[in-house]
């Protein structure tokens, strides 16, 4: 399956929540009036695209129907999906890696799929014909290294871990020697689900990085922060919280396939600024996909 066919699939509830209604109400709307902005607004409100940005949106709308003197309101799917591109650009998705070794590191709090996508994320990468070495830097819950381990194994990547409860610091400095004894291209490190008023985890990032750029002086090459699609503006408010403590270079946004919160892309790129990565469209190995913005709206605005 492509990767249009893919994100088309994905955002089969979004465009339900959002498009379909957007569809309904032009058809039920033959003039452009006070009454269709106002409802426009709260169905992208509801899609969780974030107040801010429905109303910057359909600010934008008015003014750009003014302009052009449109009248029909079958023009207004269209002239929003312009609005909607223009707003999230063309820059494509995937990461940057400079450093021999480089170093990606993956943060978020517990439940997002960090785990998985660290896992999905290397699969990715040894496909480019890559040498990848994972980091169990989540030593607070043994499962997470149990399931980084099966992660390693299904990819074919060697996993550095120590036990529950050691350093994480330690993990990922022993990890970076190991990276450059075997002449790896890639480290991703894995970190403990923290949540961002958690002042001691939050600590133990800042040393994970004081080691990182240590040992790596170009390191970390990416800091990606991990949020769940199907929290919706929860997702942003958090990522507003990590990009203060963290330096977030690039978001991925799991599980939009499960959700009608797809609207959230927006929202992160208009309230953050901060580019959407890669984004989980579904269970697979082969499931995390670069984020191509003119494919997420094209696919989002294509019902048929």
């Amino acid at each position: 399956m492509g990767l249009f066919s893919k994100f088309k699939e994905g955002l089969t509830k979004t465009r339900q929540g959002f498009v379909a209604k957007i569809e309904d109400l032009i058809s039920g709307n033959k003039k452009i009036d006070e009454e269709m902005y106002e409802t426009l607004e709260e169905i992208l409100i509801q899609a969780d695209v974030g107040v801010n940005t429905a109303v910057k949106l359909v600010e934008d709308l008015r003014k750009t129907v003014r302009e052009r003197k449109v009248e029909d309101a079958g023009q207004v799917k269209n002239i929003l999906k312009e609005l909607i591109s223009g707003m999230l650009g063309t820059e494509q998705g995937g990461i940057s890696l400079k450093g021999q070794p480089a170093a990606v590191v993956l943060i978020g709090v517990n439940g997002v799929g960090k785990t998985t996508t660290v896992g999905k994320l290397a699969y990715n990468l040894k496909k480019e014909g890559r040498k990848v070495i994972l980091a169990a830097a989540d030593t607070f819950r043994a499962a997470a290294i149990d399931q980084l381990e099966i992660w390693g194994e299904r990819t074919g990547c060697d996993v550095i871990k120590h036990k529950e409860g050691a350093d994480p610091a330690a993990v990922v400095y022993d990890a970076i020697q190991a990276a450059k004894a075997r002449h790896s291209d890639v480290l991703i490190i894995d970190t403990a689900g923290r949540l961002h008023t958690k002042t001691n985890l939050m600590e133990e990032l800042k040393k994970i990085f004081r080691v990182i750029s240590r040992e790596i002086p170009t390191a970390p090459d990416e800091v990606l922060l991990v949020l769940d699609a199907t929290t919706g503006q929860n997702a942003v408010s958090q990522a507003k919280l990590f990009a203060e403590a963290a330096g977030v270079t690039g978001i991925v946004l799991t599980k939009l396939d499960g959700t009608a919160k797809g609207g959230v892309v927006m929202g992160i790129k208009t309230e953050l600024g901060i580019p959407v990565k890669y984004v989980g469209v579904g269970e697979q190995i082969d499931d995390l996909k670069e984020f191509n913005p003119v494919e997420f709206v094209d696919a989002l605005f294509d019902s048929e």
